[in-house]
Parts: C-alpha cells; structure tokens; sequence
C-alpha cells in the first residue's frame, strides 16, 4: 500500500476527481510525513496518544480536512517549527497556528480573499496594484472572463487549484512578477512612423488582459 492514509469511498465526480487527483495525493503524502516526522521525535508521547492504527488513521483523516486550505509545502514547514520549538507532541490547534504563521511569512492572502479580489480587480488587470502577484497569475491562469462570467461554485475551485499551486512555489523560495506593459517613447524630434505605432500597438495589447 502506498499512502498509509486512505481515501474515502463513496461518491465522485469524474471532472473533479481527474483535476484534483495529484494534489489530493500530494496531501497524503505531506500528512503521513508530518505524522512520522512526530513519530520520530515525539516517539513516547505519540504512541500513548495514538494507540491503534485505527485511530491514527482517524486522526489524519480529522487533520487532512481542518488543514485543507494550507499547502503541502506549508504543513511540512509548520511541523519542522513545532519540531524545533516544542517538546511536546502537538495539538491540532497547534499544527493550525504554526501553518497560519508559515502562511503569513510569505503575505499571502488566504484562497477566498484571493478568488474576490481577482473578480473584482478592474481593467486593465496588468495595472492594478494586487495584493500579491500570485493573484494576478492565477486569475489570468484561470482566464479574467471565465472568473467574472461564471458562479463562485463553478469558478472559485478553478481559482483555488491554480492560486495554491502558485502559493506553493512561492513559498518554496519563487518570486513571481507582474511585467509593466511597453510604452511609447516620446520623441517630440521626430514623431513615431505608421509602422511603429502599429508595433506598439500590437505590443500593448499583447500585454493587457482584458
């Protein structure tokens, strides 16, 4: 078996499942390696906390759905804190607070706050002072129609998925930047040919993302 923690059974849906597959493996992966990480180092207080299988599994299940809206890279980085600066085997509530603080070394905006501001942010999109560029990328990622035109219960899970992608790399040590679109020099000794205005043009509406 490959992932100590298993999946639930029961209903799917195919478009779903097929788009969230790998970073739902992604997730396992990053919580057994969070539980055996407290394993190795809270050796005695982890098996007197979990004393079956059973409820190990029970408990990861508890964990992967209250830390849903952190990255993988994010839980790993919050237990290696709590590693560093705890004696003591962590608590749920703990994990949450080490995971908000790793989170916030990095100002990013949580998913939700991201999703509206990348709706409502106006035109054009290349000139707004965003929050963080990841805004930015993920909702030209998503395409700027598709998030204003569709519902938040079609859009936001696109948005959500290509934001936490980005948030991962950055907080993996990327920095993500907003190219300034080309302007037209002033030349008041000889003005632009007709070619050349066609060139920028081109060039400027290349760069906007209306």
């Amino acid at each position: 078996m490959k992932h100590s923690l298993p999946t639930e059974a029961g209903q799917t849906n195919p478009h779903t499942e097929q788009q969230s597959a790998a970073h739902r493996e992604q997730r396992i992966d990053a919580i057994n390696q969070v539980f055996a990480l407290f394993r190795l180092n809270y050796h005695a207080q982890f098996f007197k906390a979990y004393t079956t299988e059973g409820e190990l599994v029970q408990v990861k299940k508890l964990w992967m759905s209250e830390l849903e809206r952190f990255t993988p890279n994010t839980l790993l980085l919050a237990a290696k804190a709590i590693l560093e600066t705890s004696d003591f085997l962590p608590t749920l509530h703990t994990m949450i607070r080490q995971c908000e603080a790793k989170s916030e070394q990095a100002h990013l905006p949580d998913v939700h706050t991201a999703y509206l501001e990348a709706c409502r942010a106006p035109s054009p999109k290349i000139n707004y002072a965003w929050s963080h560029p990841a805004i930015y990328h993920a909702g030209k990622a998503c395409d700027w129609y598709f998030l204003q035109s569709s519902s938040e219960s079609i859009a936001y899970p696109v948005f959500k998925r290509k934001y936490q992608e980005l948030c991962e790399r950055v907080r993996g040590g990327e920095t993500l930047t907003i190219a300034t679109p080309p302007t037209i020099e002033h030349n008041p000794g000889k003005a632009p040919s007709k070619e050349e205005n066609l060139k920028h043009l081109a060039a400027l509406r290349a760069s906007l993302d209306l």
